[in-house]
């Protein structure tokens, strides 16, 4: 039994705060519990009513006279922990805290969810919200959410956003035969998180399809491993919000999320295997698609049109969410040629030409064609199917409602996606209701019905494909060096964050990293020795624990190529860093090679408030800052998704070399990724490390310059 069961599958709730109001939830609740059926028994509490709906009314959860699965409790905020200690004297196993108030609105607000979590804690009690529109499994009767004639299904709604699902539900209502299994406003994860219900609907035998709205997640690397497990067995689509910097504030100010969605939570979703949906009118169409067809695991689709115009904007569709529209067979080509006039051009997409003017059937008889043909794994149907009864002749109507049913058990029988754009969609004609019967999408828009084609592909694509996997857990045994872990507890005890740039090139070297050689003077003779050691001509930087930023105060110097310059180099190194801060303690000047010119990346490596530990790439230098060309991967990183780094920047191109300029050795790139990505897992205390720049040649590469922080030791722990 999971220990969400007593959450899920009640057998007695106590209703806290109810009332005779209707248009408040204590009375709300009680009535959608009555009229859904819900077998189990029913506490109203409130210490001034008597009787509500017919039921006798407690003044106290723990003066009632039974077990007690569930409290639902929606009175004002700050009565929350003393109606917790309440049911806690009773025993209560789960309760949906309704109330505002918490962790959302400020200081106050979360000192109070801190005390109600803390009860919550002592009397095991589980709790969902605070700050949430509540809950309700329709295939136990148990509704608490107050939203009524809710159809029954099997899709799982998990939302941070009580009108998101509102809204969610009665577009299910009018366009789509879909119902809903069960909902949970998840509201500000003081208790249970995203993961735990994840959990549950794994195993929800009700459940097939898992839509999840997030503004931001307290444990997002959890998340991201349940997900990955869940996946294997349940789609699992999400809408995000906070990908902008007004959606993040308002995020924050919703649930009290950390900081809405990150740029790295598109990258690591999918890299879980889940669909990420950008748009709202978006997430019903791809639950319907992932809820009722295959996966399509060779990204082989075909297109029956007809219309050319149609046909092309449907191809264009499909190609920009890199969905493939192969050539088709010779055998399919002349079964089809068969089927249609001389003069037809043959080719994918397929354009009918008119040819179903007076015949809807040779849909059918084109649809089994290519569904047969093993070289394509899906149909996507486009123009006025369903509706040429309504444009031509009432006569025809009989003949598309046998062809929608030809194509729905082709469908069916192979086991092939399908999915129909229609015209006349909206006006619900019976050849296209009865496509709905046999579980076809049936959408107005080219754009949507594209749209469940894509995510259809993406969702076989995972389950096709192993190269990308992981765990998404951190395992830092074996990674560690006893010379690195010295120099992180020496710069520690030095009660320092910031390592030194010679620290951190150091710590580089321990794990096998190339990094260019570098001496540190402590004077300007010493370094007058150092560069003639070196050879000229050389770079020049300040080392101060204080100055992290070196070029924006003028810290470093390139091309220096004799002893005076060196002198007079260290000299002015160190009069910009005095300028610049007074009390900075200066170690020197570390001098390097001028290395030859290259392609510059930068590899960096930050603390996700949500993720952990996360990788970024983009071109180096000051690009990276103007240009903001990154691409993201939740750590541990392999070989693989290290590549697909590479190819995700727009300037992708410069790495092959442009205007006959050498490219970058990826191999050596690659290798460098894995690399940065161990030693980010060995240290969890690393908050920050910037390897920028990079120069990159045709054959390996070298770190010209390396920057780490640490996390302060309490935020480490």
């Amino acid at each position: 039994m999971s220990d969400l069961d007593f959450l899920f599958r009640p057998k007695t709730i106590a209703v806290i705060g109810a009332s005779k109001d209707p248009t408040k939830r204590g009375y709300q609740s009680i009535r959608s519990l009555q009229e859904g059926g819900f077998t189990g028994t029913i506490f109203p509490v409130n210490p001034r009513e008597k009787e509500i709906l017919g039921l006798p009314v407690h003044a106290k959860t723990s003066e009632i006279d039974s077990e007690i699965d569930l409290a639902l409790i929606s009175t004002p905020a700050s009565t929350v922990p003393g109606i917790l200690e309440d049911c806690g004297k009773k025993g209560v196993r789960s309760a949906v805290v309704l109330s505002v108030g918490f962790g959302e609105s400020g200081t106050n607000g979360r000192k109070l969810q801190e005390e109600v979590v803390r009860i919550a804690k002592e009397r095991q009690i589980r709790i969902v919200g605070p700050n949430t529109s509540g809950i309700f499994n329709l295939h136990h009767h148990m509704n608490l959410v107050g939203i009524r004639n809710v159809r029954r299904g099997s899709i799982a709604i998990l939302s941070q956003s009580g009108n998101l699902a509102l809204s969610l539900i009665t577009e299910m209502s009018v366009r789509s035969h879909l119902g809903v299994s069960a909902y949970v406003g998840v509201g500000n994860e003081a208790d249970i998180r995203f993961h735990e219900y994840l959990n549950y609907f794994r195993d929800d035998p009700d459940t097939r399809v898992i839509v999840v709205f997030a503004d931001g997640m307290k444990d997002g690397r959890k998340f991201l491993q349940v997900a990955k497990q869940t996946v294997e067995e349940k789609p699992i689509v999400l809408l995000r919000s906070g990908r902008s910097e007004l959606g993040r504030k308002a995020a924050r100010s919703h649930t009290g999320a950390l900081a809405g969605l990150s740029a790295v939570s598109r990258t690591a979703f999918r890299r879980a295997g889940i669909i990420t949906i950008e748009r709202s009118d978006e997430l019903l169409p791809a639950a319907e698609a992932l809820n009722c067809q295959p996966p399509i695991r060779h990204n082989r689709v075909a297109i029956l049109s007809d219309g050319g115009g149609h046909a092309a904007l449907a191809a264009d569709a499909l190609a920009e969410q890199f969905v493939n529209l192969p050539e088709l067979s010779d055998e399919t080509t002349q079964k089809l040629r068969a089927i249609m006039p001389e003069t037809t051009t043959i080719a994918n997409p397929i354009d009918v030409a008119g040819a179903t003017d007076s015949n809807p059937g040779v849909f059918a008889d084109c649809a089994q064609v290519l569904l047969e043909d093993p070289s394509i794994d899906a149909l996507l149907i486009i123009g006025l199917f369903g509706g040429y009864h309504i444009r031509f002749d009432e006569s025809l109507k009989q003949l598309e409602e046998e062809t929608s049913h030809r194509i729905g058990k082709l469908s069916k029988s192979l086991n092939k996606a399908v999915v129909i754009q229609s015209l006349y969609a909206d006006q619900q004609p019976s050849p296209l209701r009865i496509a709905g019967s046999y579980e076809i999408p049936v959408h107005e828009s080219i754009d949507l019905a594209a749209k469940c084609i894509s995510v259809l592909e993406e969702y076989g694509h995972h389950l096709s494909t192993s190269h990308d996997r992981t765990d998404f857990t951190l395992n830092p045994e074996g990674k560690r060096r006893p010379e690195a872990e010295g120099i992180i507890n020496m710069v520690l005890s030095q009660r320092r964050t910031n390592l030194l740039e010679t620290e951190a090139k150091s710590i580089l070297r321990v794990h096998g990293v190339q990094v260019a050689d570098f001496q540190t003077a402590a004077d300007e003779e010493e370094a007058v020795e150092m560069a003639r050691d070196i050879g000229y001509p050389v770079v020049m930087k300040i080392v101060s624990p204080e100055i992290l930023h070196k070029t924006e105060i003028g810290g470093v110097l390139l091309n220096v190529k004799n002893e005076d310059a060196v002198r007079d180099g260290y000299d002015l190194l160190v009069a910009r860093a005095r300028r610049h801060n007074p009390s900075a303690k200066i170690h020197g000047v570390v001098l390097s090679p001028q290395m030859p010119s290259g392609i510059e990346v930068v590899v960096g490596v930050t603390q996700d408030p949500q993720f952990g530990p996360v990788m970024m790439f983009g071109l180096g230098g000051i690009m990276v800052e103007v240009l903001k060309d990154v691409s993201f991967r939740v750590i541990p990183l392999s070989s693989y998704p290290a590549e697909m780094m590479l190819r995700e920047i727009k300037s992708r191109a410069i790495l092959d070399g442009v205007r006959g300029k050498p490219g970058c050795d990826r191999e050596a790139l690659i290798q460098l990724m894995v690399q940065v990505s161990d030693l980010a897992e060995a240290y969890p205390e690393m908050a920050e490390m910037d390897l920028n720049p990079i120069i990159c040649y045709e054959n390996g590469l070298s770190v010209v310059d390396a920057r780490m922080v640490l996390r302060e030791p309490a935020e480490a722990k």
